[in-house]
C-alpha cells in the first residue's frame, strides 16, 4: 500500500465520520424542539422539516460511501442462477 493510497482511504474514512456527524446534529436539534414543546407551532414543524432533509441529505452520503466500499454487501440482492428449463410435453 502506498502513501498515497493510505491518505486517500483516510480521506474518505474522515468525510464518512463528517457525514454521520453532520447528520445527527439535526437530529438533536429536532429533540430540541420536541423538548421544548414547540413541535405543534408551524415554526417547529416547518424547523423540523429542514432539519430532516439536511439530516437526511447526509445520511444518504454516509449511506453511499459505505455501499460503494463495499461494506454494505448484504443489502443487494443475490444473483439468480441459470433459468430453469419448462418441462417437455409428450405428444401422445
Amino acid at each position: 500500500m502506498t502513501k498515497r493510497h493510505l491518505r486517500e482511504r483516510l480521506l474518505l474514512a474522515g468525510t464518512l465520520l463528517i457525514s454521520i456527524l453532520l447528520g445527527g446534529i439535526p437530529l438533536a436539534g429536532i429533540g430540541w424542539i420536541i423538548m421544548t414543546r414547540a413541535i405543534t407551532t408551524v415554526d417547529g414543524l416547518f424547523m423540523s422539516l429542514i432539519l430532516l432533509t439536511l439530516s437526511g441529505i447526509f445520511f444518504l452520503n454516509a449511506f453511499m460511501e459505505l455501499r460503494d466500499r463495499g461494506l454494505l454487501a448484504f443489502l443487494q440482492k443475490k444473483k439468480a442462477g441459470p433459468p430453469k428449463e419448462p418441462p417437455t410435453t409428450k405428444a401422445g
